[in-house]
């Protein structure tokens, strides 16, 4: 049977294009920062239920845990992105300068990227010309910085997703480890977090294209060992007084 396209020639199950990959690597963060909730909140609460029973204690510790590394996801991810989107536009704005004062050697400069893609110097030339008739501005970040002047990201969207992000995984360990009966908070929180982590690692996979098979080992192993140091941590503060 043969394949329908779009009127853009492209498959319809086939998403291409800047906003595509930046969906993909904003849902990519996601999981990230969930795992990341996952691992740090389940080795605080662990490590605390190792030394004490007190519901009381635990909650306090979990909801403290969560706070401090929402804000800190939150405050790392809005001063990164903030920096990365300085760069960017000092680098638009440098092209913005460029294209005014240059004209010309901007739009060979642009033909020649186009003729090092495989183009003839012909072709690549009436591209060039097209491209800066219909939007040079855009045409040559896009070629030449590989930006989208119209999609730079945003530093508090990125703030407010890590830590929702971070919250959202958080909350699986501090529910598992407050809802069994005592002797049982420890084994629910283990198998809970591992089994989460597993499912964060599977994803993972997916959307990097890479062996589901190591990811989900690889965040498995990482966790469990978390947790037992923790746990272990615990135990020595119990055994200890402290």
């Amino acid at each position: 049977m043969a394949r329908t396209t779009s009127a853009s020639g492209a498959h319809p199950h086939e998403p291409h294009g800047d906003s595509f990959a930046a969906k993909l690597n904003w849902l990519r963060a996601g999981v990230l920062g969930a795992n990341d909730g996952i691992v740090s909140t389940a080795g605080l609460v662990v490590g605390v239920a190792a030394a004490t029973t007190d519901t009381a204690a635990l909650f306090t510790a979990g909801i403290a845990g969560i706070s401090a590394g929402a804000i800190s996801m939150a405050v790392g991810e809005y001063v990164s992105v903030s920096t990365q989107r300085d760069s960017e536009r000092a680098l638009l704005a440098k092209e913005r300068r460029e294209l005014r004062d240059e004209p010309d050697y901007e739009l060979a400069e642009l033909a020649a990227i186009y003729r090092a893609k495989g183009l003839t110097p012909e072709t690549a030339r009436k591209v060039a010309e097209e491209l800066t008739a219909h939007d040079a501005f855009t045409a040559h970040a896009e070629a030449e910085l590989g930006l989208n002047p119209a999609e730079l990201t945003n530093p508090w969207q990125a703030a407010l997703s890590s830590a929702v992000a971070f919250t959202l995984g958080a909350l699986l360990p501090l529910l598992a480890i407050l809802s069994p009966p005592v002797t049982a908070r420890i084994p629910v929180t283990f198998a809970a977090v591992l089994a989460a982590l597993a499912l964060t690692g599977s994803v993972s996979a997916r959307l990097g294209g890479s062996s589901r098979g190591r990811a989900v080992l690889r965040v498995v192993l990482g966790g469990a060992l978390a947790m037992a140091v923790t746990y272990g941590i615990g135990q020595l503060a119990d055994v200890a007084g402290i």
